[in-house]
């Protein structure tokens, strides 16, 4: 097991290099100027090229990867701001609290109503319950967020006034946001456990357990549904990886200052290396995640965890088997 978790950490390393690269690549080919952009457009020549010499972005593109490659990787420093001439870890450090507590609950509201719909819809196929909950998955999977959520501020907030429309500073006002992350996740969710326990419903065992006389909810929860867990958690990783990531479309329309809304504003304002910064963060998160996500397979289903055990020994067993052989 620990043997598989170091080389999946290692894997990781080529993996955030490429980020590193496409992200700077695009940056740098992006139309428009930062020093014009920070200057402004009345600025003069000389202040441009003496800003333009002080960032390095009169060198050549390799030259400038590769600074900033050493600057991240050596000095473990994302760079500065042009605008708030501070730090980019500073900058999504003291963002990312609002990003993380508005992941977590769109993931808890996606979890408690795409796990118990996917159950029924499972054990009562076919029937109307298993219709409603498929039509239900699948306006929460087609129905873009952004439009999702901008119809949650006309009918909650305009219309009855009962939640406020933006920021994100009280629990009212996260309500809102997520819902509109968390409803579009549960679809998924939805699905993915429908499919997967329709698999597991029909195993033998499942029967064996019934005709032992255990009750069905003993059976779904017991038997069924943890043995149905694992392309379910994969699901709810990358759902929590893309909210952990930022939710851009989300924290704009709700003007919630989080690491998505950052993102948007960066991007508008050329602000290099709080993209490039940001992008490199979220990439980061996502590897430990799916990392995470693939260690708890083998809590899950302890026959995965059984086959590391065996792929453990097998190496032993061979070299025994080789020496008698020899003998």
């Amino acid at each position: 097991m620990l043997k598989y978790f170091m080389r999946r950490v290692v894997m990781l390393i080529p993996v955030l290099l490429g980020v590193m690269f496409v992200v700077f690549t695009l940056m740098y080919i992006t139309p428009g100027d930062p020093a014009t952009m920070m200057l402004g457009e009345d600025a003069s020549a000389e202040a441009i090229a003496e800003f333009r010499r002080l960032e390095g972005l009169d060198q050549p593109f390799i030259i400038q990867f590769f600074r900033y490659a050493k600057k991240v990787i050596i000095d473990l420093d994302l760079g500065t701001s042009y605008l708030s001439k501070r730090t980019v870890s500073d900058e999504i450090f003291a963002r990312y609290p609002t990003t993380i507590l508005l992941a977590v609950m769109s993931v808890m509201v996606a979890v408690m109503i795409g796990i118990p719909l996917g159950i029924i819809s499972a054990t009562k196929q076919y029937s109307i319950f298993d219709n409603m909950a498929t039509i239900i998955a699948m306006i929460g999977v087609s129905m873009p967020s952004f439009w999702q959520g901008m119809l949650f501020i006309l009918f909650f907030s305009l219309k009855l006034g009962w939640l406020p429309s933006s920021g994100f500073y009280t629990p009212a006002h996260w309500v809102l946001p997520a819902l509109t992350i968390g409803t579009s996740s549960a679809g998924m969710i939805t699905r993915m456990t429908r499919s997967s326990m329709l698999e597991v419903i029909r195993q033998d065992y499942i029967r064996t357990a019934k005709a032992k006389g255990q009750s069905e909810l003993m059976v779904i929860i017991k038997h069924a549904l943890k043995n149905a867990l694992i392309p379910v958690v994969t699901i709810v990783g990358l759902q929590l990886g893309n909210s952990l990531g930022g939710a851009i479309l989300t924290e704009s329309i709700f003007s919630i200052p989080g690491l998505g809304k950052l993102m948007v504003d960066a991007i508008k304002q050329r602000d290099y290396p709080v993209v490039q910064g940001g992008v490199l963060f979220i990439a980061i998160i996502f590897c430990i995640i799916n990392l995470t996500v693939d260690m708890l397979y083998a809590y899950i289903d302890p026959r995965i965890k059984s086959q590391y055990a065996v792929a453990k020994k097998a190496p032993k067993k061979e070299g025994k088997n080789g020496g008698e052989g020899n003998e």
